[in-house]
């Protein structure tokens, strides 16, 4: 049986956005295991690929926000890595974090019991979208069984690209205010599953969702209280900083 909170998402329906990133920071392994001390079963997490093709886990495009280094992605190596100090900027005590390759995420994830939601990033840095889909693809390949997967992405090519690659895993297309035609960008992906702001959310929209068989979980609510009259309405899911929020 699914445990729920009152009026509230279902436990496997709240993801701790880029980790527990409230309390540990964001896309390191410490903020991973975080959201598994909380309770979370899943973490959202952001991929982009380094200069060599290297895989890791990571917001923006440059590592000036979130480590102790400089410069932009596509300028760095696998090798580059070790120097990075990616938790000391958030707290003394997580002085040491590093950037982790999407590989080295999965296998923390699978040791905590943890699945993933990896958003796709699309940097100009990029070579190819092939060759971002592809790797995405081979770290997938070495996660363990118990570790689901979903993809997610503001860009519907890197979905469809996925979804030729992976058609049995969950497709969900990130938007900030869903669309007009929102129902015929998600058949040509195809997907079946909407991330969106939680400010733009409403209840006819998740009546014409659910009407569709189509699943709306919303980003980045660190407030219970501004989701508490969508659940009957059919919300399915939320991406939280703070996962104890919406699990106590």
């Amino acid at each position: 049986m699914t445990e729920t909170v009152k009026n509230g998402p279902a436990r496997d329906e709240v993801q701790a956005h880029r980790g527990a990133s409230a309390l540990a920071p964001e896309n390191t392994l410490a903020a991973f295991r975080v959201a598994a001390e909380q309770g979370a079963k899943w973490v959202e997490l952001d991929v982009a690929l380094l200069a060599d093709g290297t895989l890791v886990v990571i917001h923006d495009d440059t590592v000036d926000r979130t480590t102790s280094g400089a410069g932009s992605l596509g300028e760095l190596t696998r090798g580059d890595l070790g120097r990075l100090d990616a938790g000391a900027w958030f707290k003394d005590q997580f002085a040491g974090e590093r950037i982790p390759t999407l590989e080295e995420a999965l296998k923390v994830l699978g040791e905590l019991g943890l699945s993933a939601n990896v958003e796709i990033k699309q940097h100009k840095h990029h070579k190819s979208l092939d060759q971002l889909t592809s790797a995405v693809q081979a770290a997938l390949r070495t996660r363990s069984p118990q570790t689901e997967i979903m993809i997610s992405s503001f860009d519907p090519g890197a979905l469809k690209a996925m979804h030729q690659l992976e058609p049995e895993l969950e497709m969900a297309m990130l938007w900030v205010q869903v669309p007009q035609d929102w129902e015929a960008q998600l058949a040509g992906i195809p997907a079946k599953t909407i991330h969106m702001h939680y400010k733009a959310v409403s209840i006819g929209l998740l009546e014409e969702a659910q009407k569709r068989g189509i699943k709306v979980r919303v980003w980045t609510c660190n407030d219970p209280d501004a989701l508490a009259s969508f659940w009957r309405a059919g919300l399915a899911g939320v991406i939280t900083d703070d996962p104890r929020l919406f699990l106590s």
